[in-house]
């Protein structure tokens, strides 16, 4: 499944902490992601938890499959990037964003290898690492943590999207909430690592109330940043064949807007909120039609903020 960074603007920093924010206050002008496929693969796919991976990833692992399908190394993904989106958003400094399937998931010297090619490039200021919570090992953060040492920015990106184990086991997830919760721990050691967490919203069986319950647990570990997606059916997914057989039924906008509107309130103000909603590939796409339209999208989020007098953890409460 592919997740485009979906951005938005100044007026928005007085009601949620976003991004763009975060990056500015650290770097006092624009800094923009990279992603990269660096051609791994994943525990859930290769047959270590299982062959199928989740039931709404494809082939491309959550990325745009541009480096494995294309060669290219991970220098020369960067380097053909950075000058078209340096242009796009007059922006001179860069995070490498390793992004399709498990990023800490391979030997280590392959790991350092890939990571420090990234670090090489002119312009470059830190890394974004996708991974899973049970692809983690004290080796692999010592090395993340010297990265930070050096002046880098480092975020590493751990999918969950629930906190409820059936879902988990519903999506075919191949890990359960105790490896998040060690995956958290183990990163304690480790306080120059920034800690973010993708959720997605609308996942198989869970309604309203048990999302909102996620963003509630999540609320009260050290977890510096948070991802929401919408959950949209590719093409060529377990997932699509369940909305084809109408055993799945996509959240409507509104929905959407209702939930997450909520969800955001139970945030602490010092979590940066690096997306808000998620941007399918057009040729993947099978549902909702809705998801397409990125700049509507992003648009009544706003709006409804607004509108709702939403303010990012003003309905924070201890959760025991």
């Amino acid at each position: 499944m592919r997740y485009g960074e979906s951005g938005f603007h100044g007026h928005m920093s007085d009601r949620i902490y976003d991004f763009n924010t975060y990056l500015r206050n650290l770097y006092g002008e624009r800094v923009q992601k990279i992603s990269i496929d660096a051609g791994l693969t994943c525990p859930n796919r290769d047959g270590t938890k299982s062959f199928g991976g989740c039931i709404f990833c494809n082939s491309k692992g959550s990325g745009t499959g541009e480096g494995l399908l294309a060669g290219r190394s991970v220098r020369e993904q960067i380097l053909r990037q950075q000058q078209a989106i340096g242009r796009r958003y007059k922006a001179r400094k860069f995070l490498a964003y390793f992004q399709s399937f498990s990023n800490t998931y391979a030997p280590f010297q392959t790991l350092k290898h890939l990571y420090d090619e990234a670090l090489s490039v002119e312009g470059i200021v830190g890394l974004c690492i996708g991974t899973r919570p049970d692809c983690l090992d004290p080796k692999l953060m010592g090395l993340l943590e010297s990265y930070a040492a050096q002046d880098y920015l480092i975020w590493l990106e751990l999918g969950l999207q629930s906190f409820h184990e059936q879902t988990l086991q519903r999506i075919n997830r191949g890990h359960g909430i105790r490896e998040f919760l060690e995956a958290v721990d183990l990163a304690k050691n480790y306080p120059k690592i920034n800690l973010c967490v993708h959720v997605i919203l609308g996942l198989p069986g869970e309604g309203k109330a048990e999302m909102i319950d996620t963003a509630r647990r999540l609320s009260q570990l050290p977890i510096q940043g948070i991802k929401l997606h919408l959950l949209y059916v590719i093409k060529g997914t377990p997932l699509a064949s369940l909305y084809q057989r109408g055993e799945y039924r996509c959240l409507s906008r509104q929905e959407y807007l209702d939930i997450l509107c909520e969800f955001i309130q139970y945030l602490p103000p010092t979590m940066v909120i690096q997306r808000l909603i998620s941007d399918p590939h057009p040729d993947e796409l099978l549902a909702p039609a809705w998801a397409l339209n990125g700049g509507e999208n992003r648009r009544q989020i706003e709006q409804a903020l607004v509108a709702r007098d939403i303010r990012q953890g003003q309905k924070m409460i201890i959760f025991s």
